[in-house]
């Protein structure tokens, strides 16, 4: 197949995810600890710098700054994710710092996946541009994850969604944006009954959201550290 129709092709195949407007460093240890306070009650989580160190260290730097608290969940889909740390309660998007490298085959290949309970962060279709917003899986989603790319160059074989590819150029692999995923760097350790009463908060249009923003505001009052 010529790269053209390749690039084509892969363009047409998988929908954008978790795009707009749907709009100091970490913990010396490999693992860090986080109590996230909501109006729905608290969720802690462990984030692993060892498998996403710049996503985790960025994600620290935000509960520092305290960016996040009076923050709201402001996307809900209970098939799906609930997604927040963006915008306060009257939907005003806060500032964020640039952008934070990604970092998705990286965890990937230490085995983080987009499965229940696990946070990954947030973009729009620019893989490299995730900032503050992150967002907890209420589901397995595989088809989230980073798609790997096999070893050569040109890449021999490569499969994807169904077809085969063959004799593709390595770099175009790799800079193509629909195979990076989203970067996954920690998971939910308790709480997840609260990640379940969000998931389940009847929804509708609220701000300049059209629809899956919860009737009743879900607050991030706070998010702290705790190791």
């Amino acid at each position: 197949m010529k790269r053209t129709q390749f690039l084509r092709t892969l363009a047409l195949t998988l929908p954008l995810i978790l795009m707009a407007p749907w709009p100091s460093q970490a913990n010396t240890g490999n693992v860090s600890k986080v109590r996230i306070s909501t109006s729905a009650g608290d969720i802690e989580a462990e984030l692993y710098a060892d498998k996403a160190p710049k996503t985790v260290a960025n994600f620290l730097q935000y509960v520092k700054d305290k960016h996040y608290d009076g923050t709201i969940f402001h996307r809900v889909i209970s098939s799906f994710m609930v997604q927040g740390g963006g915008y306060d309660a009257q939907y005003k998007e806060k500032k964020t710092r640039p952008p934070v490298p990604h970092e998705g085959r990286q965890a990937l290949a230490t085995g983080l996946k987009n499965t229940t309970g696990t946070l990954a962060m947030a973009r729009t279709n620019d893989p490299q541009s995730a900032t503050a917003q992150f967002f907890i899986n209420v589901v397995d989603n595989a088809f989230l994850d980073p798609t790997p790319i096999p070893d050569g160059d040109p890449v021999a074989k490569f499969e994807y969604q169904g077809r085969v590819y063959e004799n593709v150029a390595r770099a175009q692999l790799l800079g193509a944006t629909q195979l990076y995923g989203y970067t996954v760097f920690g998971k939910v350790t308790s709480g997840m009954d609260v990640v379940q009463k969000i998931r389940n908060t009847p929804t509708g249009a609220g701000g300049p959201f059209p629809t899956d923003v919860p009737r009743t505001p879900v607050v991030i009052q706070s998010i702290t550290l705790l190791k």
